[in-house]
């Protein structure tokens, strides 16, 4: 073989030179934020064990949204009304001239080619000129990432919609991705071309304010949300471990036997939204009243999502604070609800949301989540791991096999826990190290 050439050699040098910028930069980082913690994160040749490559998002700050109502008064109220009407506006104008764009001449239209047009549209449309600039440009990357969506599915194989147009009552927030925005001392929050509007502010916000949301709800509230950069707020270290089956009879079982009730939010308000929305269809469309029951039928569905979304969050945050890693089924509920059958009492139990708290609780606090896959959980035996059927009716596992009789939801749960811990290589009494 001969000598290699110069421009291999320099690559080479190159890469090898990179390589040791970054492996010092890692070493740095983990020596300052763990002091006296680094021998022990590094094996004795010096390199990163393969068990401990979580260790290195200690160093790493978190997205976390802070949501408050506010209380705008009347004149703030068409403020926000009217600039929600812009944006509106301008999302269809910018949907239309990338359609009209792609079909006449055959090109696409890019986001900051469109934005670059909005002082001709301002001259043209006076009325834009009450929006902050910022969230002008906000609607046109909202139109970009629509399309790009779009333009996905398409090269996936799949049959999406075109995006749609924004009907009159159908664009219910704006965004100030930057700046325009602001916490006065007396808990306000500053908005401009709107103003001082009152925030009940109910918890401080931590790190530093990125952007800021302005939303409204159905039943025609209004919400501010800000997304901070702040540094997670890690646990104490445990080393208790468990399984989460979850279910419709109760909510959750989990390996140590504890069960979680299934509150079923919606079958309790079903009686009352059935009365609302038989008012609804007796009113006359177009007419005032119409539109009030319609509120009505709206505030009973937010109603059963507030106590949805508080439960999750409760039970979520028990979880995390009890245990140090916690395995879940890795469930697809978007095609389990094509059983006609449950779909209504699978959408009630809300797993989806159940899941994604624990995930990003168990992110923040240090905890390790683990999703495994439900295939068999609730057939194979967890002390033998005997399989056998088991219908929907049998609510116990009676193994033939080792005599377990056991209920089969603890058993799934047990199972999930075998599997979550084998996937990534921890005994079932993990050290307090991997917690």
């Amino acid at each position: 073989m001969g000598t290699p050439t110069p421009t291999l050699a320099y690559l080479s040098t190159f890469l090898l030179f990179t390589l040791f910028r970054i492996t010092s930069r890692a070493r740095r980082s983990l020596t300052s934020s763990h002091g006296d913690e680094w021998p022990s994160l590094l094996g004795q040749d010096g390199r990163f064990p393969l068990d401990t490559h979580y260790s290195l998002h200690y160093n790493m700050n978190i997205l976390k949204n802070f949501q408050y109502r506010i209380f705008p008064t009347k004149k703030q109220l068409r403020m926000l009304e009217s600039t929600l009407e812009e944006c509106r506006w301008l999302y269809n104008h910018l949907l239309e001239a990338r359609k009209t764009a792609y079909e006449q001449e055959g090109r696409s239209l890019s986001c900051y080619g469109q934005q670059a047009t909005y002082p001709i549209l301002k001259e043209q449309r006076p009325s834009l000129s009450i929006v902050h600039s910022q969230v002008l440009q906000n609607v046109a990357v909202r139109v970009d990432l629509a399309m790009k969506a779009f333009f996905r599915r398409v090269k996936a194989g799949e049959t999406p919609g075109y995006p749609r147009f924004k009907g009159y009552g159908r664009y219910d927030s704006f965004c100030y991705p930057q700046s325009g925005f602001s916490i006065t001392h007396d808990t306000r929050v500053s908005l401009s071309k709107i103003g001082a509007v009152k925030m009940v502010y109910h918890r401080p916000v931590r790190g530093s304010i990125k952007t800021a949301a302005v939303h409204r709800s159905s039943t025609n509230k209004w919400y501010v949300t800000f997304s901070c950069e702040c540094e997670p707020q890690r646990l104490e270290p445990t080393s208790t471990q468990v399984g989460i089956d979850v279910g419709l009879k109760t909510f959750a079982t989990l390996s140590n036997a504890d069960e979680i009730d299934n509150p079923r939010f919606f079958r309790q308000e079903e009686k009352a939204l059935a009365q609302a929305q038989r008012r609804l269809c007796k009113a006359e469309k177009g007419t005032p009243e119409r539109k009030k029951r319609r509120n009505v039928v709206a505030r009973v569905h937010e109603r059963a999502t507030f106590k949805r979304e508080n439960f999750t969050h409760q039970q979520s945050r028990q979880i995390v604070d009890r245990f140090g890693v916690i395995c879940v089924e890795d469930l697809h509920v978007n095609r389990m609800v094509h059983n006609h059958c449950l779909a209504k009492s699978i959408s009630d139990a809300a797993w989806s949301a159940f899941f994604s708290h624990l995930s990003c609780k168990a992110e923040e606090a240090g905890r390790q989540f683990i999703k495994v896959s439900p295939a068999y959980t609730s057939q194979d035996c967890s002390r033998c791991h005997h399989r056998q059927k088991m219908p929907l009716g049998e609510r116990m596992y009676q193994c033939p096999c080792c005599l377990l009789s056991i209920d089969r939801d603890h058993n799934a749960a047990l199972n999930i826990k075998a599997l979550g811990l084998h996937s990534v290589g921890l005994p079932l009494e993990a050290p307090a190290f991997y917690a």
